[in-house]
């Protein structure tokens, strides 16, 4: 990338050839407006000296600037790599990663030592190394601190792995690229702006593409773009006519020299601008011209497209922001307090410093003259002032920096938990659930706020035609034998549409009547299906088995087109003047005479045509609140009824259209038709124009009837929806949708239900209004009551890990204050050992294995979450009871053997309180009362816990025995010199009745207050635990709650949310094909899944949630 410095500063000024994935390292170097920082620029050419080439630059240093960051256009030229390479734009190549071999370290170094304990530590094992200050070797913080930091780097190395190994198979993905006049497989990453790349059907696009020319007529493709918007509907494509020409001829495309002036990258998905100039004309590109990155191509064949932008040029990739290092609340709480810690450890030292100087000006210097201290160490100040630091070191323990090494083990152990777990297994499509990161596990247990989707996650953008009303009739439903409406397809068997030849067989309809009727030739349910069938913009062909195939722009189309094929109106194809189907057999071809498109502001779809017998008919589709004011005043009756039944339907879910038509009269259809083409003429104001006239013909239409489809939900969403609301997750739904779809896929979901007070719909239309409607809607809702709900078993587990780890490391923190010095009650090597041998393994297998209920309770009992979000589980409060338990449990540690070893003899009748036996009594007691503590706290025993928990104290004995062994002293003399005191020791029965009493006394007050808590006031998790245990003698039959049907005024609405429609294409013919050949095999596309989704699931009530359920939700 051109670096530009000038002459005449205080510094040189280079032209810097950066490498391509060095170029990032100097944004930092870049002010506002492009400048460059003289200092940072500096720092970093120092730094990187490997990543440039130097030349020295004479120009005003202003006039320069680092082009990458200020690209504000980009000129392509096709089939041309020398030319384009002058501009060197990035390569198709990305990089999602966030280190490499040369900068995992210093990166990684950065991040982790941005915890509070890391850099505390770092400072601590610096203040070791001088003499004067160190009370404790060395390797006792630089081991646990290597460890920690060893650990760490290993996960994050880890995640970072598989990012390179997602980024590598991207990269190597293979795509035909045109070079030297002839296709090459080329992998993604070499494949470079201008570079002219052919797709094939169900291809993934390498960069983002000029369409040039494609399969289809007029050179159309169609995409899927899933991948960058969640929509799984097709959207169309069409290149330029003048390359569309092109065809696949590779001569030809390899002579193309076309250049493109268009805009810089930028993450806009919806809007491109550009110009292509070629042959000595210009033509203007918009984005329908355009087929991003991450987009499929689907129902074409090939086609061929110019690369513009590449890799991180890429709209993809420009929405894709940089990997941060996040951190989650738990980190930042625990930042918190071992800041605080640090506080209370100042605090300790300054004051011990305090009372050495006082000790030392009126006590040690009686004792200076036999020292032989210098005259310089005399000053009792200095002499406080080192000891303040020698304390700083003696109680670094202190600070827990053990916890944060606990938590990653325990984040990563989860992680593989969430890729190991069946029921998060989707087995039709071979999917696990993956944990892409491991650091922000526990964040699932804290959740308040869902935002989701609506298309491809609540629903499965299924459409299956359910139920219609024509003519005042409902089809779809019977009266059962109480005279009561009920569900034809739970009652009766699906029509077999076998004797129709042609008819989708995964499409089912369960109400024998309409069959009946078309046999019987209701005229009126003739017209309700011929409108199915020719109002629409669905594309039709065969395949090579000779199977006609749908291409729809929305699966709504699609449903009520299959549902008039399968009930005899069959659409068979289209050109940009006739509609042809086929009626009961019969093929009839219709005139198109005109087509009025859907919009988001008319809400209706119309067809003008003429039948075979010359008659000219509308026929319209849309919104039944718009359609209905179109209609004569002759439909009154009918329209009452009708209204009736599209709130049944609306009742159940549904998303209706109403159905209507008007029969023309010739001469008046000729004069609006030529008003029509003059307004199309038009230059200002033709939509105006164009719309005013579609609303003149499109009146006094007679009602023929609506239709109810079905918006398949995803497996599960109402009961998930169900549990995250009683677990007091808030959720949002974000949708194009207008109100009407938004409200119906509420009701669906079970996010609204018939049992709420009050649903407030907020649709203000600035800020202000929005926040005074929403502050209404508030004062309302603190005048309701509110559901109880509690927490997760998940994050309530990791807290208690949280909780046990801090007080261990409290626990563990003594001193003992001699003649004014210091000396740790515990050896060096215990102290060393701790943390990080004798009490992590046992943490461990409870933050990982432990569970205080099961799964299935988990799930019956979705307030159990509600303690995680509330953060009650480990807080402030939380820390300062594990602080004062801590306290506790160090001063029964220390004055417990203190007394009972006060003038006492042992056994064998010599003194038992010197120095290392009282060390081993009192740290033999830590490690037994801290695996008690441990035990206590688990809740779910597995041969791991039992392993670890005995096993460490087994490691325990065996090495403190090790350790006070001849064979140690013989090796290192110096580091090991007591030797046989822990034998000694513990062949005392004295010293293991103190063991035993301290242990008692450490452990009673916990074991009590836990007795008296979970029988006076036990908490939701307890009362389960206890149900639990009684299920596991007898299991109690479980109570279905009884299935209600909803009804409501409120109405779907597919004219809401269906896209703008093909209607001018189809009118222009660019999409009809001359001949319709069978496609190449593989185009085969299934649209429709009919299968019945089961609506109401089983709702898992019990005693106790009953006791806690309060009066109506209501919903905001």
């Amino acid at each position: 990338m051109p670096f530009h410095y000038a002459s005449g500063l205080d510094f040189l000024f280079f032209l810097v050839s950066m490498v391509p994935w060095a170029s990032p390292v100097l944004s930092c170097c870049v002010g506002i407006h492009g400048h460059v920082h003289p200092l940072k620029a500096v720092a970093v050419l120092l730094a990187f000296p490997s990543l440039y080439t130097v030349e020295p630059c004479s120009k005003d240093l202003s006039k320069y600037f680092w082009k990458k960051s200020l690209e504000v256009e980009r000129i392509v030229k096709a089939n041309d790599r020398e030319h384009n390479e002058k501009f060197q734009y990035a390569d198709n190549c990305i990089h999602t990663s966030k280190y490499n071999i040369l900068t995992f370290l210093p990166i990684n170094l950065f991040e982790q030592f941005q915890r509070v304990a890391n850099a505390y530590f770092l400072f601590l094992l610096i203040l070791q190394l001088i003499p004067e200050i160190s009370s404790l070797t060395w390797f006792t913080t630089m081991v646990p601190l290597v460890l920690v930091i060893t650990m760490t780097a290993v996960k994050d190395a880890t995640d970072d792995y598989f990012r390179h190994k997602s980024d590598n198979q991207v990269n190597n993905r293979l795509s035909e690229v045109l070079i030297d006049s002839k296709l090459q497989n080329e992998k993604w990453m070499n494949v470079k702006v201008g570079d002219i790349v052919k797709l094939e059907n169900n291809q993934f696009v390498a960069a983002d593409l000029l369409l040039l020319s494609s399969s289809e007529p007029h050179g159309l493709c169609y995409i899927e773009t899933a991948e960058l918007d969640g929509e799984t509907n097709l959207k169309v494509r069409h290149a330029l006519s003048v390359t569309s020409e092109l065809g696949a001829d590779i001569s030809r495309l390899a002579k193309f020299d076309g250049t493109v002036v268009c805009e810089a990258p930028n993450n806009k998905l919806d809007k491109f601008t550009g110009v292509l100039s070629w042959k000595d004309s210009k033509h203007s590109l918009n984005n329908e011209k355009i087929i991003l990155r991450g987009c499929i191509l689907r129902n074409t064949s090939w086609c061929f497209g110019m690369v513009i932008f590449a890799g991180p040029d890429t709209k993809l990739m420009q929405n894709s922001g940089k990997t941060k290092f996040k951190r989650t609340s738990i980190d930042r709480l625990m930042n918190t307090l071992v800041l605080w810690i640090f506080g209370f450890l100042v605090c300790m030292g300054v004051i011990l410093a305090i009372g050495n100087s006082i000790w030392e000006n009126q006590v040690g210097d009686q004792f200076r003259t036999f020292l032989f201290w210098n005259e310089g160490e005399k000053n009792s100040v200095f002499s406080g002032f080192l000891t303040f630091w020698s304390y700083i070191i003696i109680l670094n323990t202190v600070v827990p920096i053990s916890l944060y090494v606990s938590m990653e083990v325990i984040r990563l152990g989860h992680s593989y938990f969430i890729n190991w777990d069946r029921k998060m297994y989707y087995p039709e499509k071979a999917t696990p659930a993956e944990a892409r990161t491991t650091t922000l596990n526990e964040e699932l247990g804290q959740i308040e706020y869902i935002f989701s989707d609506k298309t491809g996650t609540l629903t499965e953008n299924i459409m299956t035609f359910k139920k219609c009303s024509i003519n005042g009739k409902i089809y779809g439903e019977a009266d059962d034998d109480m005279g009561q409406k009920t569900d034809m397809t739970k009652k009766n068997k699906p029509v077999d549409f076998a004797v129709n030849p042609q008819a989708d067989r995964t499409c089912q309809f369960s109400d024998h009547r309409l069959m009946e009727s078309i046999k019987l030739g209701d005229s009126k349910v003739y017209e309700f299906l011929r409108v199915l069938a020719l109002c629409h913009t669905v594309m039709s062909e065969e395949n090579s088995a000779g199977q006609l195939i749908y291409q729809v722009q929305s699966p709504d189309e699609g449903a009520l087109v299959t549902a008039a094929r399968n009930l005899g109106f069959i659409f068979k194809s289209r050109t940009s003047e006739t509609i042809t189907i086929e009626e009961l057999g019969t093929l009839v071809t219709y005139q198109l005479l005109a087509f009025l498109d859907f919009n988001n502001i008319r809400k209706r779809m119309s067809v003008i045509v003429r039948n075979p017998e010359g008659q000219i008919k509308l026929y319209s589709k849309g919104a039944d609140t718009i359609l209905f004011e179109k209609l004569h005043p002759s439909n009154e009756d009918l329209l009452t009824l009708t209204t009736d039944h599209l709130s049944e339907f609306a009742g159940e879910g549904l998303r209706t259209l109403a159905i209507a038509y008007r029969d023309l009269d010739d001469k008046y259809f000729k004069e609006w038709h030529k008003m029509l083409e003059d307004a199309n003429a038009l230059i200002d104001e033709r939509d105006e124009r164009v719309a005013g006239l579609y609303e003149e013909i499109e009146r006094d239409l007679m009602l023929l009837g609506a239709t109810a489809v079905e918006d398949k939900l995803q497996e599960g969403v109402i009961e998930t929806v169900t549990n995250l609301s009683l677990a007091n997750i808030k959720i949002w739904v974000l949708t194009g949708d207008k109100q009407e779809t938004a409200i119906n896929i509420g009701y669906a979901c079970n996010m609204l239900t018939d049992d709420m007070n009050d649903v407030f719909i907020i649709s203000g239309n600035t800020a202000v209004e929005v926040r005074e409607e929403l502050r209404k809607a508030k004062e309302n809702l603190f005048e309701q009551n509110r559901s109880f709900s509690n927490g997760h078993v998940v994050f309530e587990k990791q807290q208690m890990e949280l909780d046990s780890v801090v007080e261990e490391t409290i626990t563990g923190d003594y001193a003992l204050i001699i003649n004014g010095h210091s000396l740790t009650v515990y050896d060096q090597w215990f102290i060393t050992l701790f943390n990080i041998v004798y009490t992590s393994l046992p943490v461990l297998a409870m933050g990982i294995f432990d569970q205080d209920v099961d799964d299935q309770n988990s799930m019956d009992y979705p307030q159990l979450y509600e303690p995680g979000q509330l953060n009650l589980l480990f807080n402030k409060r939380k820390f300062f009871i594990c602080m004062a338990h801590g306290i506790y449990t160090s001063l029964a540690l220390f004055f417990i053997p203190y007394g009972a070893f006060y003038n006492v003899a042992g056994d064998d009748g010599q003194h038992v309180a010197d120095y290392q036996s009282f060390a081993v009594t009192m740290a033999t007691s830590l490690v037994i009362v801290v695996s008690v503590q441990i035990a206590l706290d688990t809740s779910y025993w597995t041969v791991i816990n039992h392993v670890f928990i005995w096993g460490s104290v087994a490691t325990y004995f065996s090495i403190l025995f090790t350790m006070h062994s001849n064979g140690i002293f013989g090796i290192f003399p110096n580091q090991f010199p007591f030797v046989g005191n822990a034998r000694h020791s513990l062949a005392q029965k004295c010293i293991w009745l103190v063991i035993l009493l301290t242990t008692v006394a450490s452990v009673m007050p916990v074991v009590a207050f836990r007795f008296l808590k979970v029988d006076l006031c036990p908490a939701l998790s307890d009362q389960i635990r206890r149900r639990q245990k009684a299920q596991k003698k007898a299991k109690p039959s479980r109570s279905r709650r009884p299935q209600t049907r909803r009804s409501s005024s409120r109405r779907s609405g597919y004219a809401f949310a269906h896209q703008e429609g093909y209607g001018e294409l189809i009118t222009s013919g660019k999409n009809m094909r001359a001949k319709n050949p069978p496609p190449t095999p593989g185009l085969e596309k299934t649209l429709y899944n009919s299968t019945s989704w089961i609506e109401n699931l089983c709702k898992k009530t019990t005693d106790t949630v009953s006791s806690f359920s309060l009066d109506k939700t209501v919903k905001l």
